[in-house]
């Protein structure tokens, strides 16, 4: 929960991302030595950040240009206190999305910027960030590893970028933002379905760079994405963790307020006509959230909310999810074409939600017997224990009667 703070404070003193995150694991097996003894502090946020700290000043007076970079700054580096210069208009005042922009310089390929900062901001692992990828593990390996070395061996520094710099940096940053939400919103791995610190921090970076680039449509595309998905959280579990399938959550119990700031985002993203893949997104969340009723949601919208997507951003991904809603639209036998062309997809080999949907379509054309082999398919490849419980439900459920109706997909709507 604390890494990215912590990496992010000490970057702004050692300016190296590589550097920072050695000093910020010190920091964190300092707390596994000493809290079983000492108790853990009232505030281990700040007891973390500050050992990280004391430990990144010692690095910076060992090495031998010290004197000459305080001369350069004109200003006193101390344990005590290590604050940055008064922001200025333009200036990022948020450690975590100065660290983004850092570590999305254009020094670096896309792909090593994104996996980078998923890294280091949302504190993901190797494997995590593969399967968001859709890419096999070592690649994800080697790119930290080399985009590390790359912004050292650069020099790279820690700093706030202005005018065009920051521009094209942007869609970089918002890709960044984008997925450590995701991961928050379905958690790749692990006993449970959500991940609130990563949501929270997501959201909360997409609000501060909206203040900071009103100018940007898809700033806001993004933000209001965000704001009308994390508005479902509350509904989206039982009090036991377990997933609970769109179509089954209690819309009272969705977050009204969340669900007002996503539509006015989106107002501030402009014209419907020129939206790009997150005001879609965005655009496709606001169907769901105005639907009073599972019933009454807008299906035939959203199938072609889809279609324009798959026109802006192709994706096999993108593509399976406007099967969910063209089977919603015109039935599961229409879709299940769709799925079926997305079969031979390799960046779908190991994606657990290809076979739950075509199970779903299955179970609603009343083929039970393939459906049920199809959840447990998915069953196998999902390493998250909370979906893998629900898809094993649904294969025992399937076999037990006569098909069932719900959320195709699953529970990540």
């Amino acid at each position: 929960m604390e890494s990215a703070r912590i990496i992010a404070t000490v970057a702004r003193i050692v300016r190296d991302v590589g550097i920072a995150e050695e000093i910020a694991q010190d920091a964190l097996v300092a707390a596994l030595e000493q809290w079983p003894e000492s108790g853990v502090p009232d505030r281990p946020g700040a007891w973390l950040t500050a050992t990280a700290k004391h430990r990144a000043v010692d690095l910076v007076r060992r090495r031998e240009t010290y004197a000459r970079k305080l001369a350069e700054a004109g200003r006193e580096l101390t344990e005590e206190s290590y604050d940055p210069e008064p922001p200025g208009p333009g200036d990022i005042d948020d450690d975590v999305l100065r660290l983004i922009f850092t570590a999305c310089h254009p020094v670096l390929s896309a792909e090593a910027r994104t996996a980078l900062t998923l890294r280091l901001v949302g504190g993901l692992r190797t494997d995590e960030i593969a399967r968001a990828f859709l890419v096999p593990e070592a690649t994800v390996a080697q790119r930290i590893v080399r985009a590390k070395r790359s912004l050292a061996r650069a020099g790279v520094r820690f700093e706030v970028p202005y005018g065009a710099d920051r521009a094209a940096r942007l869609d970089s940053v918002l890709e960044v933002i984008y997925l450590v939400f995701n991961e928050g919103y379905a958690a790749t791995a692990g006993d449970d379905l959500l991940r609130p610190g990563l949501c929270e921090d997501a959201l909360r970076l997409a609000r501060v760079l909206s203040a900071l680039m009103p100018q940007e449509s898809e700033v806001h595309g993004l933000t209001a994405l965000l704001e009308i998905q994390a508005s479902r959280t509350a509904a989206r579990t039982t009090p036991d963790g377990e997933p609970v399938l769109l179509a089954d959550q209690n819309r009272r119990r969705w977050n009204r307020l969340l669900i007002r700031r996503g539509f006015a985002a989106l107002e501030r993203a402009g014209d419907g006509r020129s939206y790009g893949p997150y005001a879609l997104q965005a655009a496709i969340a606001a169907c769901h959230a105005r639907a009073t009723t599972y019933e009454d949601t807008d299906w035939h919208t959203i199938a072609a909310l889809y279609a324009r997507l798959a026109a802006v951003t192709p994706s096999p991904v993108v593509e399976l999810n406007r099967a969910v809603a063209v089977s919603m639209a015109e039935g599961p036998a229409a879709a299940l074409s769709l799925v079926d062309a997305l079969a031979a997809e390799p960046a779908l080999a190991g994606y657990h939600l290809l076979p739950s949907v075509r199970g779903d379509l299955l179970a609603r054309l009343g083929r039970n017997a393939e459906a049920r082999a199809e959840f447990e398919r998915a069953a196998r490849l999902t390493r998250n224990e909370s979906e893998r419980a629900l898809l094993r439900t649904r294969a025992r459920d399937t076999g037990a009667r006569d098909g069932r109706q719900g959320m195709p997909g699953g529970s990540r709507s």
